[in-house]
């Protein structure tokens, strides 16, 4: 069959089981978008108000549904738009197949009217960049990217096509997706080690991440720990995978990590590392994390093993296929005492409510938590939010948080949000959002409000950049620069502006009433919550610090 580069391009889309994209048209992607117009039945494009919202919904899309991203946009600063959604991605291991259209071939290198070097510019942020000038390529290079971001360590791709290509004529080949990649191999030498230190340890603790999300161990990790008795503790990224009520669930691990989780994991005799790479937000201190542990790490990603912390044996493995040669190699054990005592640490909280709030984080949460059911997904902007987010949120399944871990993006929430919500149209979507992170990319409310989408966004507004903020109140003698920006956004007038509806509650009292009605409309809804500037997110342990140095209230 006879076929345009740009047909082809949907076609091989289709191969994918891509149902849906997200972009923004331009002139160098003009035969692609006539391309889609034909397709349009089968392929549902959505529009974003910016390109960066387009990538951080295809990233928000991928974690509610499993299913590949996918992110269309022109070239110049369509593609260079894209940057921080696709590094986003990098850092948070999220497969994303980004398109994008060059000049044509003829152009490149002249300084044409938008030519930009896509690839080079994002080769750093990738697993792959594929620069496409000849249609012979094209498919290969299609085919590919979808292979590669899921192979392994999943990850970003990006495929920038000359305009000169997304024209010529092609015969295509129906084909199926590319194998993936096999994963690492380990031995059994390694398992049986790992095992007999597990049974041998008196005061074990599992630290997991992201890692255990992306290869579906959820169900393995949780025999692990009940079989083996181990408390455990997580990553942001792994939010929700043992149940919030779980005796054994330590809660959040590092820098705004429980008290609780900090204290055992300094005090164990072994650490199992699963899917995580102890970045500095969770051994803040290298040589000090885990001090009297006996550490193993099992990462499918070589490059993390001994990348940070060095590790006593560190396995190369997907951590599923792992852990389901190591579980019938585990001993049934009762650690009664250890468990008994991190439960102990658990009742410390650190929370002090700020005397002059009327309204805390703790209450907008749990009343979300209350009043919404077990699917709804929740998502998060970057900052103060974030981590009451992750602190008080009833989590139970890890695709039903999404932020950003990695690169830490603000903004990243309202595209995220939308990318969900697309992907998930039968689920709630609530979006966390601080009033810093949602200056940033509020504009994709025209986009929620284009798709009927029925986000709730609350936004718990201190009038500050509150993180930042925090840090200069602890550590910088309150020299507040740059933190208090003065705005007077009126979010509710601004949410009819945009078509959407808009409330505002100062108490917990008037949340739970403009929250009820908010569960009621069809669209998207604002929330303006009034919260205390001095109110701070604790515990916190400060940037080269150790459990010693933990900040309580």
């Amino acid at each position: 069959m006879r076929v345009t580069g740009s047909q082809l391009v949907a076609e091989i889309l289709l191969e994918h089981d891509v149902d849906t994209v997200f972009g923004y048209p331009g002139g160098a992607a003009l035969n692609i978008y006539d391309a889609l117009y034909e397709y349009r039945d089968r392929i549902r494009h959505i529009l974003t108000a910016h390109e960066q919202g387009a990538a951080h919904a295809a990233d928000g899309y991928y974690r509610a549904t499993g299913k590949t991203g996918v992110v269309f946009a022109t070239s110049g600063p369509g593609a260079t738009n894209l940057v921080t959604g696709i590094a986003t991605a990098f850092m948070d291991s999220i497969p994303m197949v980004a398109i994008t259209a060059n000049v044509p071939d003829n152009l490149i290198g002249r300084d044409a009217f938008q030519e930009i070097f896509i690839t080079g510019i994002a080769m750093p942020i990738t697993k792959h960049t594929f620069f496409v000038n000849r249609i012979e390529d094209l498919a290969d290079a299609l085919r590919n990217a979808f292979r590669i971001a899921n192979s392994g360590r999943k990850g970003p791709v990006l495929v920038d096509i000359t305009k000169d290509v997304t024209a010529a004529m092609t015969d295509y080949k129906p084909g199926k997706p590319l194998p993936l990649n096999p994963p690492p191999v380990f031995t059994d030498q390694e398992v049986q080690e790992v095992a007999a230190m597990i049974n041998a340890a008196e005061k074990p603790v599992v630290y997991f991440g992201g890692g255990v999300a992306a290869s579906d161990a959820g169900d393995e990790l949780n025999q692990l720990i009940e079989i083996a008795d181990i408390p455990a503790t997580y990553t942001l990224m792994a939010a929700g995978i043992i149940g919030y009520e779980n005796p054994r669930n330590l809660g959040l691990i590092g820098m705004h990590g429980s008290i609780a989780s900090n204290k055992a994991v300094d005090r164990a005799d072994l650490v199992l590392a699963l899917g995580a790479r102890f970045s500095d937000r969770v051994a803040l201190n290298p040589k000090k994390f885990a001090r009297k542990a006996y550490k193993i790490q099992v990462d499918i990603d070589t490059s993390e093993l001994n990348k940070n912390v060095l590790v006593d044996i560190g396995v190369t493995a997907d951590v599923k296929e792992f852990l389901t040669k190591l579980l019938p190699l585990i001993k049934k054990k009762d650690h009664k005492e250890w468990v008994a005592q991190a439960m102990e640490w658990k009742k410390k909280t650190g929370d002090v409510k700020c005397q002059d709030a009327a309204l805390h984080p703790s209450e907008i949460i749990h009343t979300v938590c209350d009043l919404t059911d077990k699917e709804t997904i929740y998502v998060t902007d970057v900052g103060q939010h974030q981590m009451w987010a992750a602190q008080y949120l009833k989590h139970d399944k890890t695709k039903d948080f999404i932020t950003s871990g990695g690169l830490g993006t603000m903004g990243f929430g309202y595209g995220a949000a939308i990318g969900a919500q697309i992907g998930c149209p039968d689920k709630r979507v609530i979006h966390f959002t601080g009033d810093g992170s949602f200056h940033m990319n509020l504009n994709e409310a025209c986009t929620a409000v284009s798709q009927e989408l029925p986000i709730i966004t609350i936004i718990m507004n201190n009038q500050v950049l509150g993180m930042v903020y925090q840090w200069q109140t602890s550590f910088y003698g309150k020299r507040y620069a740059a933190t208090t920006p003065e705005r007077k956004t009126n979010f509710p007038k601004l949410a009819e502006a945009f078509g959407a509806k808009g409330f505002s509650a100062a108490n917990p009292q008037e949340f739970e009433e403009v929250f009820k009605k908010a569960l009621k409309e069809k669209g998207p809804v604002w929330i303006d919550c009034a919260l205390a500037r001095d109110e701070r997110v604790l515990p916190m342990i400060p940037a080269g610090g150790n459990v010693e140095d933990i900040i309580i209230g």
